[in-house]
């Protein structure tokens, strides 16, 4: 039941119809007994600061941080951590002695999705995308000790995002074909909602690993051109609940509900 004693948390993100975050996180309150909800806020890019000044002056707690604002957030915020600021790029917010403190845990999300089908040290990785999820999952392919490329249909953004870490290679999608590669992640939004995928089959590794952070549908045309070439695949379902855990415990404290959010997210309506 929601009270005056209710702490309000959510997601903004634009547009809000394909989310599955409310689900998975009152779900997860419920089992961990938390007086909190969390709703979906759709939110243009053009209203970001009128709606994290609302943030502010209803007091609400955690909150979470989609496409497009991920970067932009970060200069309506009263703190970022060290990680995020490394990436560049902010997906969670929570509220400390009044102070609105960004972090990010998209790139744990992504490499422990990963790493539940491949270990990642020495990994030869490719991430297709250079907006705020790309940065996150570099950083984290880095921090697991990965060799990283970075390929973009703007090159230019590619190098961009490879200069920011200093420790990259860049180039097209179309070089996806010439690249060897034991790990391929989309961090681009190519096949949310459509049977389209960012690179031609026939440039999928064989035995490859295939990550795609769109989840809607949960088998895009990614996914499957990337079965019937042998690649292993995994789902952006499990970036999204594990990056989601991550939020539920810097905001809480506890120990989040893996298997219940993973749950909700199956029985989850968009």
């Amino acid at each position: 039941m929601i009270t005056q004693r209710t702490t309000l948390c959510g997601i903004v993100l634009h547009p809000a119809s394909h989310t599955r975050s409310p689900a998975m996180h009152n779900a997860a309150y419920a089992a961990l007994a938390l007086d909190a909800a969390y709703l979906a806020f759709d939110v243009p890019a053009s209203r970001l600061a009128a709606a994290i000044g609302g943030w502010r002056a209803l007091g609400g707690g955690q909150l979470s941080v989609s496409i497009p604002h991920k970067l932009a957030i970060l200069e309506h915020l009263d703190e970022v951590d060290e990680t995020a600021r490394r990436i560049g790029a902010v997906n969670t917010v929570v509220r400390r002695d009044g102070a609105l403190c960004g972090s990010n845990t998209d790139w744990l999300g992504a490499v422990r999705a990963l790493e539940r089908e491949t270990p990642l040290a020495g990994a030869r990785a490719v991430v297709l995308g250079a907006g705020g999820t790309a940065r996150a999952v570099v950083f984290g392919l880095l921090e697991r000790g990965a060799r990283v490329t970075v390929l973009n249909r703007t090159p230019a953004k590619a190098r961009e995002l490879a200069r920011h870490f200093g420790s990259c290679e860049a180039g097209s999608l179309a070089d996806l074909r010439d690249l060897s590669h034991d790990v391929l992640v989309n961090t681009t939004s190519v096949g949310l909602g459509t049977d389209a995928s960012p690179v031609a089959a026939d440039s999928i590794a064989p035995g490859a690993v295939v990550l795609d952070a769109v989840y809607e549908p949960l088998r895009t045309r990614l996914l499957r051109d990337a079965e019937t070439r042998g690649a292993r695949t995994v789902s952006g379902k499990w970036m999204l609940v594990h990056q989601a855990a991550a939020q539920l415990e810097a905001w809480s404290g506890r120990e989040a509900p893996i298997e219940v959010m993973a749950r909700a997210f199956d029985g989850a309506s968009v």
